[in-house]
């Protein structure tokens, strides 16, 4: 790809910016661990919930994203429920503020608040460690093979994928080590302006270039319409015909019962809290407990509506003008050659190195946040817990700087192994993940489960996951692999905790006290109501699924409107804009006015 002279210029300018910056904010990182990995404890919630947003808007989520917004139309909104998306709502309304109430560094940390300090919890803690760094180095791999196909197809220099990968990184990595979460947060910040500015620009050429006549026609009967029933029943044929086996591919030919299915998964996996990934790591960065619901809240915000505008006007743009070209394609159909089309056809000289850099910069983005929390595991889980307790801060500053380039380092190398590694990763990413839900889910809900219940659901869990694909290469991971995976890891999490002795009650009763978790709790609540009668236990269950049900709402609102007022639909536009407002007037009554500072 050809770039003006201006828009190498803006990418270097900013490469610049951001490293200076790491180099600026060093002093005040690395004044101890809590400055380095968590900025003190002293960034406002509002910078923390943009840093958030900013790690969400990757660059290969975003493209997979347009290709759904191009084949399903608004019905693509409900479908990245799978991660789930919606996870952001349960951690805004209870969730955030019970893990920040535990004024810990890392989540490993934090599970000898729940299970103690016995061989029960050594074993629990350990698993979530090897869970945190494995994950880490899987998306770090994921990030080497995505960043560099990326620029080998957007920048003029003649670097191979990996060259491209390696400069990125390695540049990533300077200020990740220089500045800690103060260099994560300040980047994020210029990054997600970067992102913001470029995403109303595309829409706006979008809105200027098309006319809503001409996306009515590039599109089948049901594409603009959000809801749907059984059977998705969009019908490509006459348009173009490839992407109905591309539907099929999916699996999302019978929508109903996938939505069922990823609503199922995805309320459980919201119910877990969050993975010990970069997402915990906001939380625990905040001031307070309220704050951190504030910051999981306001990522709806930040990232749903900016994000969705560029959606829409990349997928306008290539409705419009780049479906012959998919047509003439026919079977080898290439729904990546999407964005350089638009690019190249339609962004300005300027626009286009401003546009370049905020992809560039949800990419680094992602890598900081990634990067951070992996050395963040490794020092305060692993060096201080079992080799060097008494280290002292500034020998911990400097092992994280040596951590840090270590994961950096680990993750180059299995994105560059061979080209199968990627689905490696993906396997194991995958199966940590459906792994995780039924012992993260229990530990907030069941006094009983302890931390030997904790280690056999994760193994079991891990372990199904891994082994399922092997056994049974056909399976729908969603549809077929998911329910057995839950089941076995809930029965080994159950059956193992109610065949070894409870967790210390001392543990147990601290824990309940300072998160005030609601569930099974009671055996425990009358402990601790028999030592302080005047202790309120919590009973705000109902509003808090009240408040998730009007959040969902409210979430998806902010999804279908920027993608409404893009494709010129004014009566989806104005629906979603009024159920928002609504949503939102309820959440400030019934959410935002009850939260509480501890």
């Amino acid at each position: 790809m050809t770039m003006h002279p201006i828009d190498i210029a803006i990418l270097i300018g900013y490469l610049l910016l951001v490293v200076i910056s790491g180099a600026m904010l060093a002093k005040r990182a690395a004044q101890n661990l809590d400055s380095y990995f968590l900025a003190g404890n002293k960034l406002p919630w509002y910078l923390l919930s943009v840093s958030n947003a900013s790690g969400m808007f990757d660059i290969t989520g975003t493209m997979w994203m347009v290709t759904l917004l191009f084949v399903y139309g608004m019905k693509s909104v409900w479908i990245p429920w799978l991660w789930p998306s919606f996870n952001v709502i349960f951690m805004m309304v209870y969730l955030a503020a019970w893990l920040r109430r535990s004024g810990v560094l890392t989540g490993g940390e934090w599970i000898r608040t729940r299970f103690g300090t016995g061989r029960g919890a050594e074993l629990s803690q350990v698993s979530v460690v090897i869970f945190a760094l494995t994950s880490v180095v899987g998306f770090l791999a994921y990030a080497f093979q995505g960043i560099g196909k990326f620029c080998q197809v957007f920048l003029p220099w003649d670097f191979t994928a990996a060259q491209y990968a390696m400069i990125f990184m390695t540049i990533t990595t300077i200020y990740v080590i220089l500045g800690g979460m103060y260099s994560v947060v300040v980047t994020d910040l210029v990054q997600f302006t970067i992102l913001t500015i470029a995403s109303v620009a595309i829409a706006v050429i979008a809105v200027m270039k098309t006319t809503r006549e001409q996306i009515v026609a590039a599109v089948p009967e049901g594409w603009h319409g959000l809801f749907f029933g059984w059977n998705l029943d969009l019908d490509w044929s006459a348009l173009i015909p490839e992407i109905n086996n591309k539907i099929e591919a999916d699996g999302y030919t019978m929508f109903g019962a996938f939505f069922m299915m990823m609503l199922f998964k995805g309320v459980l996996s919201s119910m877990a809290g969050p993975a010990p990934n970069y997402d915990m790591q906001r939380v625990l960065a905040t001031r307070n407990p309220r704050e951190a619901a504030l910051m999981s809240g306001f990522v709806s915000v930040v990232l749903y509506f900016p994000r969705y505008l560029l959606l829409a006007g990349i997928g306008c743009l290539a409705l419009v003008f780049f479906s012959p070209d998919l047509v003439a394609m026919g079977a080898d159909a290439d729904f990546e050659q999407i964005l350089p089309y638009v690019i190249n056809n339609f962004v300005p000289a300027g626009l286009v190195g401003l546009l370049l850099a905020g992809l560039l910069a949800a990419f680094m983005s992602t890598f900081d946040s990634t990067v951070n929390a992996g050395a963040a595991y490794l020092v305060n889980d692993v060096i201080k817990r079992y080799f060097a307790p008494e280290m002292s801060d500034k020998s911990a500053i400097r092992a994280s700087y040596v951590c840090s380039i270590l994961v950096v380092a680990v993750g180059i190398a299995f994105g560059s192994a061979s080209d199968s590694i990627h689905d490696v990763l993906g396997w194991i990413v995958a199966g940590l993940f459906g792994g995780y839900i039924a012992p993260n889910l229990l530990k907030w809900h069941w006094w009983r489960l302890n931390g030997y219940g904790y280690f056999a659901g994760m193994l079991s869990g891990v372990g199904t996951a891994l082994a399922l694909p092997q056994l049974f290469p056909d399976w729908h991971d969603l549809f077929s692999a998911f329910p057995v995976i839950l089941v076995i890891s809930s029965i080994a999490s159950v059956a193992v905790s109610l065949m070894t002795p409870p967790d210390d009650e001392e543990t147990l009763k601290e824990f309940y006290r300072n998160v005030r978790p609601w569930g099974f709790w009671q055996p425990v609540d009358a402990k601790v109501r028999v030592e302080s009668p005047d202790f309120q236990a919590n009973t705000a269950f109902r509003r808090d699924m009240a408040n998730i049900l009007v959040g969902l709402v409210w979430h998806t609102t902010l999804a279908a409107l920027p993608i409404a007022l893009v494709m010129r639909e004014p009566r989806t536009a104005l629906i979603s804009a009024v159920l928002l407002v609504v949503t939102s007037v309820v959440l400030k009554k019934n959410w935002y006015d009850r939260l509480e500072a501890a």
